[in-house]
């Protein structure tokens, strides 16, 4: 609690802007100066100094010396004019008098009122004073004085996130830094950080997360562990966040039981004894998360039980403490064959869950990823939500950018859970949006909601990239009230976060509405999934490794035709998974929307598309205009200079000029790929021929360099690049030259090369001996993507040097250091007109 309180006192001290503060900036509007109007007090209905009320006191009073440069002074007292009251309905009314304006309020609910003088913040709950304390902060910190009045209420009574945090202090699809949690098996000591994180949270209305990884280990559940766990529920409870942990189920037999048979006497006893420890001190732990039976981790099933039976012994032993257990619908087997063509990973979790509905206990929500794979970039809804009308569900998404760039990448995802939530099932021919599902509206459920696996590290930005927290902000608004318009939350989120410059705003809103759809062209489109590397990392290009495995995330692409068969009459059967209408939508060819064809239908790759391009040709242009995109994110940045602040301007673009050479290697592995494949030639003869390149194989080398094979051969140009072939412990150099064959001019100049992250080399580059650039290869000390060890489309990069002049016959010389297994492996050489960044 100590620690805590000095984290309050901190909250008055100013701090760079490095993007720790995410939205909860406060800075000074325009309006500042005005103040007359401004009540003079403010008044906390609750002095205890862990209630989520009291913290709403500080936080108000931080905000407005912030947005106003005034302090005004906070008490308990009982003055009804020219303040700002905030507390609970119960508190107000016993100290005020009744009020018709509650009556309406639903649980975490708030009514906000704002007058000339007075402001009044009216939760249905301590919670929901919080909640409206952050909303009238938002109010004004974009400069809205004006007077309202409204009450809002939450969609879902369930706003969670998931943390994939492991006891060692590694975060599993985590790209910004270690764990804020544990560190070498522990909870760590010093909770300040976890402190600003609750506080996030609750400025976005969530009230639950889970700390763990869902891959959780047993020893989470030791003495120790508990204890810390109680720790971290003592900052976060200020806050009105609920901690929660994942569990393995297989944890009875860690700690010395022969089984884990959820139906054995001795398991239940152990898991209640467990459980009555956790509570004791956690009294307010929101629950258990629970992933079984699926990607190795034990379950049920391996005792002949169903997946019921496993959820609901933890639901009957969390609920006397009021526990919600959250049971994953992530079950599949990953070792399917491919040759059988009805097999289909798709089809998984209806299959195991469709025949336990109205089997849960009431205090059991299945947790339903968005789509029926794993958080690609284009999924149709998971038709398990049309198949659990007797069960709590709540939808699962992903903020960290696991599929979708890791970070590296700008893409806001708002706009693809928005279809999501907004799509309507259609169950018994009846209006049922996935919004209303998850909420328990439809099916007349008491609990239900949102759960979002986030993964913030120790980086001071919370995500890696700055622009990547719009997403951690635009889930909680959508979490609470999924009819918001994306673009809306998102300006809202800039005007917070960065500006309320008119063209900063534009601007951010312009790249991050254009980059989803960027990030689809470049990756994978037509439904066919991210064409990433499912087998590896999941960050770069690697087609190939789509099929020809068990993960079941198969194109069935071959030398004719592309896609997955889910039609009930020829394929897999997915499509019959969809209540009626939506399944004869998509069981026909014609009615399927193209952005799904690849995902429901095998087809030639010279079936036409509405548009009359044929599919392979819409393949070849998709990812060049979305590299070409990607690309025009860099200048987009570059005219906001001098309106943001330096480091964050400077951070920003470093990641987007990362994204646009990035963007090159998808394009043209995914592309020079299906070329190879199907052997059709791209109508505008770009796909496997790039004029404005001079390959590293071709060049003459020196020192150590010599000839590699790049595998996948598409991540590299030509298929071979060159490095020096170092041992663990020896550094050799190496060089390549050339004279230059284009015409004298203005270029710049590209270098693509390989930096894994296994060292640091680095590399120079000349004309006639005058050195035009050097850099290093620590892209795994500035980027957060999962780490690669070999020339692969993960570890392919570009840096580009820019305004050169060149003379025709000028000798190019580019000088490579390694450094252990990092070989200065380069591929090519681009030169490029001045601002093309992806002519080539």
């Amino acid at each position: 609690m100590m620690r805590f309180l000095l984290f309050l006192a901190s909250l008055a001290l100013a701090t760079a802007e490095d993007g720790s503060k995410a939205w909860l900036r406060y800075a000074r509007v325009a309006q500042a100066n005005s103040t007359s109007s401004l009540p003079a007090s403010i008044i906390a209905l609750n002095t205890t100094k862990s209630s989520p009320v009291y913290t709403a006191g500080q936080e108000l009073a931080k905000g407005i010396q912030g947005i106003f440069g005034k302090r005004l002074p906070i008490s308990n007292g009982t003055a009804k004019t020219s303040s700002i009251i905030v507390g609970t309905a119960a508190a107000y009314e016993r100290e005020f008098g009744n009020s018709s304006h509650f009556s309406d309020l639903k649980e975490d609910g708030f009514w906000l009122s704002i007058d000339v003088e007075s402001v009044r913040i009216i939760g249905q709950n301590e919670r929901g004073a919080l909640y409206g304390a952050f909303e009238y902060l938002s109010h004004i910190a974009q400069g809205r004085l004006g007077g309202t009045s409204f009450i809002s209420n939450p969609n879902s009574p369930i706003r969670w996130v998931n943390e994939w945090d492991n006891l060692d202090g590694t975060i599993e699809r985590g790209y910004a830094g270690p764990s804020i949690f544990f560190k070498n098996g522990v909870v760590v000591d010093d909770l300040t950080r976890v402190a600003e994180y609750a506080r996030l949270l609750a400025s976005i209305k969530i009230n639950g997360i889970i700390i763990n990884n869902v891959n959780a280990k047993a020893e989470l559940l030791n003495s120790t562990n508990i204890e810390g766990l109680a720790r971290i529920a003592d900052v976060m409870r200020p806050f009105g966040v609920q901690v929660g942990i994942s569990l393995n189920f297989a944890s009875p037999q860690s700690f010395g039981l022969k089984t884990f048979d959820p139906l054995d006497t001795s398991v239940i006893s152990w898991w209640n004894n467990v459980t009555n420890q956790i509570y004791s001190r956690v009294p307010d732990m929101a629950g258990y998360l629970v992933k079984a039976n699926s990607e190795g981790q034990p379950g049920p099933l391996t005792y002949n039980r169903t997946l019921a039976d496993g959820a609901n012994m933890f639901a009957k032993v969390a609920k006397p403490h009021g526990g919600i257990v959250m049971f994953r619908a992530f079950v599949y087997d990953n070792h399917l064959n491919e040759s059988h063509w009805k097999d289909d990973r798709a089809n998984a979790a209806v299959e195991f869950f469709k025949d336990l509905d109205g089997k849960f206990d009431d205090n059991v929500v299945v947790q339903i990823k968005y789509g029926a794979i794993d958080f690609q970039v284009r999924e149709p809804v998971s038709p398990l939500f049309a198949h659990l009308p007797n069960s709590n569900t709540a939808i699962e998404l992903q903020v960290t950018q696991e599929y979708l760039g890791q970070q590296a990448h700008l893409v806001y995802l708002a706009p693809m859970w928005k279809e999501t939530l907004e799509f309507d099932m259609r169950v018994d021919s009846k209006p049922s949006k996935v919004q209303d599902i998850i909420s328990g509206q439809r099916f007349k459920r008491p609990l239900g909601g949102s759960a979002a696996v986030v993964n913030v590290g120790t980086d001071t930005n919370w995500l890696g990239h700055h622009l990547a927290l719009s997403n951690l902000y635009a889930y909680g608004r959508l979490a609470w009230n999924p009819s918001e318009d994306a673009k809306e939350i998102l300006q809202d989120w800039i005007s917070l976060t960065f500006s309320q410059d008119q063209k900063v705003i534009d601007t951010i809103t312009k790249m991050s509405l254009l980059s989803w759809p960027a990030y689809e062209n470049y990756t994978g489109n037509l439904g066919i999934q991210t064409l990433t590397d499912i087998t590896g990392n999941h960050f770069g290009p690697n087609p190939r490794a789509m099929d020809n495995n068990g993960w079941g995330q198969w194109t069935r692409a071959d030398s004719l035709s592309i896609g997955m068969d889910r039609t009930v009459s020829n394929g897999t059967g997915n499509a019959g998974q969809y209540p009626k209408e939506i399944a004869e939508m998509y069981e026909n060819i014609e009615t399927t929307p193209e952005d799904l064809l690849l995902w429901f239908h095998h087809v030639p790759y010279t079936q036409k598309l509405k548009s009359g391009k044929t599919v392979i040709q819409h393949f070849y242009d998709s990812h060049y205009a979305g590299a070409e995109t990607a690309a025009s994110f860099v200048p987009m940045w570059e005219s906001l200079k001098g309106k943001l602040d330096e480091q964050r301007y400077n951070d920003v673009l470093f990641r987007q000029i990362y994204q646009a050479g990035h963007a090159v290697v998808w394009r043209d592995a995914i592309n020079n790929f299906y070329h190879n494949l199907s052997s059709i030639e791209d109508e505008q003869k770009r796909v496997g021929r790039h004029p404005w390149r001079i390959e590293a194989e071709g060049m003459q080398l020196s020192g150590g360099y010599v000839p590699v094979h790049i595998e996948p051969p598409e991540a590299g140009s030509n298929s071979t690049a060159i490095a020096i072939l170092a041992t663990n412990s020896t550094a050799s150099t190496g060089s390549v030259t050339t004279t230059v064959p284009f015409e004298s001019g203005t270029y710049d100049i590209g270098i693509q090369y390989f930096d894994i992250s296994s060292g640091r080399a680095s590399w120079s580059i000349s004309l006639n001996n005058q050195t035009v650039g050097q850099w290093i290869g620590n892209l795994e000390d500035k980027l957060g993507k999962a780490a690669a060890d070999s020339m692969n489309g993960h570890t392919s990069t570009r840096i580009t040097f820019l305004g050169v002049k060149v003379q025709k016959g000028d000798m190019l010389r580019v000088t490579g250091k390694g450094d252990g297994k990092e070989g200065a492996g380069l591929d090519y050489v681009v030169f490029l007109p001045k601002g093309k960044m992806v002519i080539d």
